[in-house]
């Protein structure tokens, strides 16, 4: 159990305090025009009264200009344009359910032109679940060689992290089967697991594992091109050094997934599926999902340089992910999605976090940026309007301090008001 900071809740509310305090790169751009508008107005000030003391010889009429510039190029609109956007804007994201690490992250969520998914735990459920077995053994005994080899790939794969292995684990459990704790385990990234079970080495996964191991697969080859044709994960067994058979295994696309996509190319943003599946099942999974780009077969330490290379290509890139082998090509990405399910490095990683997992709120944060950049910019086109003819209003004695005062405190509240709009806007519709 956690208590105190180190809730959940906690994380949360930290988090959006520290993007609301953060300053977004267009903040200091307004700082930039700040730092030499106040002297530049100090100095129009001084012109001023100087030219009214030499044309009218009037020290009254003088000081009143004078004043009244002062007062009515109070730069308050300008510093208050961008945080107060900011702020409302991180707090409306928090309760959409988009936490967003910075307002540098939100500001440049604006920009982003692709998105590339991870297939497993983000555009599927992540929730795999083996459906169908292909035997290889010419057994008599069928049904008990299926038990066999299920019982020695689920020992293998018994102390695995992967969804997949997980899957191969619980169907084994579930026909009753009970797996062995493995003499030796070794996780392969991105193509499988080999194990010491029963004094039998144990191989479990891709293709490409096996042809690394040195194993024939041709006589599992045509099982292998129906079942990935199916949109099915297919793991190959062996069994010291001998192909046993495969195993199926199936995840199933998130229900929103189809209409996140939709959504995101509406926005005109190109939608790429990254996934270290072989070509058949990747194509299989992204024509259900509505995804024409795939990068398929990419090992985990490769989902990195995949994202830079689309960034290398003047894209700016958001990187969508959940696990653990997603948090470097997170960090390499202009932008790091990370689904509030997954691990706590992938959340590390990132830069905005999905709470409910729902791939929509990828579209709704970057709507939500949209709608405060275009906030922002509104606040700060009234804002220098306001001084550019305000100013020369008060420098020529046609405004009096009390009005240009009146007038001052008006534009701050304005774009405080303005600011206040992002409170009504749902970025989910």
């Amino acid at each position: 159990m956690k208590v105190g900071r180190d809730t959940v809740l906690a994380r949360i509310v930290n988090m959006v305090e520290e993007a609301q305090g953060s300053k977004a790169p267009i903040q200091r751009i307004a700082d930039i025009v700040a730092g030499y508008f106040v002297p530049a107005v100090l100095i129009v000030a001084l012109v001023t009264l100087a030219a009214w003391l030499i044309t009218t010889g009037d020290p009254g009429r003088a000081v009143l200009a004078f004043t009244a510039v002062l007062v009515i190029a109070c730069p308050c609109s300008l510093g208050l344009a961008t945080p107060t956007a900011i702020m409302v804007g991180t707090g409306r994201g928090a309760e959409s359910g988009i936490l967003i690490r910075g307002a540098e992250h939100l500001e440049r969520a604006h920009k982003i032109d692709t998105v590339v998914l991870d297939k497993t735990g983000t555009i599927t459920k992540g929730e795999p679940a083996v459906v169908s077995v292909v035997l290889v053994s010419t057994s008599d005994d069928k049904e008990a060689s299926i038990d066999h080899m299920l019982t020695l790939a689920a020992s293998a794969e018994l102390r695995s992290e992967h969804p997949l292995g997980t899957a191969i684990v619980k169907h084994a459990q579930a026909l009753g089967l009970s797996p062995a704790e493995p003499s030796s385990f070794q996780a392969i990234p991105g193509k499988g697991v080999k194990a010491k079970v029963q004094a039998k080495e144990v191989l479990v996964g891709t293709v490409r594992l096996m042809a690394d191991q040195g194993i024939d697969t041709g006589s599992v080859e045509s099982n292998l091109r129906i079942l990935e044709s199916q949109g099915r994960t297919a793991m190959i067994v062996a069994v010291d050094r001998n192909t046993a058979g495969i195993i199926g295994v199936a995840d199933t696309l998130k229900e929103t997934s189809k209409d996140a996509i939709l959504e995101l190319k509406k926005l005109g943003i190109d939608v790429v599926m990254l996934t270290g599946d072989n070509r058949r099942t990747a194509d299989f999974i992204a024509k259900q999902a509505g995804i024409e780009k795939v990068l398929a077969e990419v090992l985990p330490e490769d989902k990195a340089k995949e994202v830079e290379r689309l960034c290398s290509e003047g894209r700016v890139v958001a990187m969508v992910g959940d696990g653990i082998n997603d948090a470097p090509a997170l960090a390499a990405a202009d932008v790091g999605i990370a689904m509030g399910t997954g691990t706590d490095i992938a959340i590390e990683a990132s830069d905005i976090t999905l709470v409910r997992s729902d791939l929509r709120q990828i579209s709704a944060a970057i709507k939500l940026s949209r709608h405060t950049i275009a906030i922002i910019r509104q606040n700060l086109f009234w804002a220098f309007i306001y001084n550019i003819i305000g100013i020369p209003i008060a420098a020529l004695g046609l405004l009096s301090p009390v009005i240009a005062g009146a007038a001052m405190s008006f534009s701050s509240v304005s774009v405080v008001a303005n600011s206040l709009r992002l409170r009504r806007f749902d970025p989910m519709r």
